[in-house]
């Protein structure tokens, strides 16, 4: 800022590095630097470190190794010890849109109510960030502009990367059935995270439209859905040519498409396509499995959702639980096809929103709580191992191009981190929540350490 040398000494969440913002361009603030060390180094992909440490240069990994390799060339450095030291996590399907249940009402409510979705997401993303996930793909939603407020400083929580919004024809997932055409479409022209599009010309139009808000993925429906009211989520829903289309358009901007998939004929439809990513994948077969690893295609299967949506009907609408009772099997059995085959997969849960704190639900369904989604994942047959590296290491590769050097401890990868008091080989439920994440650093800054819990700005 001119006129002043610097900017204050504000601190987020904990003892954090302050960063002075200069007078002069020309003069850079000095990196701050430290090493951590721990009795077992989880590097995210490859195998466990004994007694690790990596050392920090800002906001990137500098070195690797073990501790007798770097205590020597670092002694001078400042020093923290965890018992368990891994990547940040990655939920890479999740929601801002803080609905109160999956229901067309609630989702009407969320973005007509833009100010009251924003003020229910400040502390969902504290909550991501407490339980050790520093970095999500949101597949919908309000992110783009809750991750201004995140990059300025007046929220804390994870790195978000948006799609902005859902696209599907009309009729499809994405449009409020209930809700009369002209008014859906008023909404759609007022910042509403739900968008139809019908052709191709619809479809370039569409994607356009996203890039112009800043998406830094694009999603797109392959098959109906289970929260929509009308539409079935076995049905193939945009054309094979709109969607080749949309991917070559987001192609040429390099973004990457993530397709809604149920049904196996819109996931063979998104995969010939070109779709990078495969979200929930419920009917997905051997047949399927193949083309995914053919296609080097990712799945992201958010089971999360579906177990908390079988415990509560009141969760979802009638007719969305009675699809999801549907799904729920066709879904389980996927995910181990998948694992067995050698898919690769990222860690997703399609949590859309924490419950308020009277409903019977909220202890259950709410961000911070995104971790229990490998348990999962080891219940269908994935070592922890496997399970980390698909929320960590994996979770960049959801987003191509724009995917950052993140989700491994590397040298030169972001420094995005979590202690842990606990090992989660042993248990993976170590990750289910926030109570055995010690420390958390996002870019090198520290925002959680014993005694210093996350705060929300």
């Amino acid at each position: 800022m001119r006129g002043s040398p610097f900017v204050g000494d504000a601190l987020v969440g904990g003892d954090l590095p302050t960063r002075p913002v200069y007078q002069h361009e020309e003069e850079e603030p000095k990196k701050d630097s430290f090493c951590v060390e721990a009795d077992l180094l989880i590097p995210g992909r490859g195998d466990p470190i004994k007694n690790g440490c990596i050392i920090i240069e800002g906001n990137k990994i500098k070195d690797v190794g073990t501790s007798a390799q770097l205590a020597r060339p670092y002694s001078h450095l400042r020093k923290y010890h965890v018992k368990v030291l891994m990547p940040g996590m990655w939920d890479c399907h999740i929601h801002f849109i803080a609905v109160q249940r999956v229901a067309w009402d609630a989702i009407l409510e969320s973005t007509q109510k833009m100010a009251l979705t924003g003020a229910r997401c400040a502390p969902d993303l504290a909550r991501l960030l407490d339980a050790g996930f520093t970095s999500v793909r949101e597949m919908a939603g309000f992110g783009i502009q809750l991750d201004q407020a995140v990059e300025e400083g007046s929220l804390v929580g994870p790195k978000i990367y948006s799609s902005n919004a859902i696209i599907s024809p009309t009729g499809g997932h994405a449009d409020l059935h209930p809700v009369p055409k002209p008014w859906f479409d008023d909404l759609c022209a007022h910042g509403s995270p739900f968008q139809t599009a019908d052709g191709v010309p619809e479809c370039l139009k569409v994607v356009r439209m996203q890039l112009r808000a800043g998406a830094r993925v694009i999603k797109i429906c392959g098959s109906g859905g289970v929260g929509s009211e009308l539409d079935n989520p076995v049905d193939q829903q945009f054309s094979d040519e709109e969607m080749k289309a949309m991917v070559d358009e987001a192609a040429r901007a390099q973004r990457v498409i993530g397709a809604h998939c149920h049904g196996k004929a819109g996931i063979m439809a998104a995969l010939h396509a070109g779709c990078k990513t495969i979200e929930h994948g419920s009917y997905l077969d051997e047949e399927v499995a193949d083309l995914m690893i053919e296609k080097d295609a990712i799945l992201v299967t958010t089971r999360l959702i579906v177990e908390n949506g079988l415990l509560s009907k009141d969760y979802f609408s009638p007719v969305g639980y009675a699809k999801l009772l549907l799904v729920a099997k066709a879904q389980w059995n996927a995910m181990q096809i998948a694992i067995r085959k050698g898919v690769k997969c990222a860690i997703g849960t399609d949590n859309a929103g924490t419950l308020a704190p009277g409903n019977p639900m909220s202890k259950l369904v709410r961000q911070g709580l995104n971790g229990k989604e490998l348990y999962y994942h080891v219940k269908a047959g994935m070592t922890p191992l496997q399970a980390i590296e698909a929320a960590t290491a994996n979770g960049p590769l959801t987003l191509g191009p724009q995917g950052p050097k993140a989700g491994q401890l590397k040298a030169g990868f972001d420094a995005d981190f979590i202690g842990l008091d606990a090992n989660p080989l042993d248990d993976i439920q170590v990750l289910s929540g926030p109570e055995h994440v010690t420390h958390v650093w996002k870019r090198g800054i520290m925002y959680k350490s014993p005694g210093q819990p996350v705060g929300l700005i």
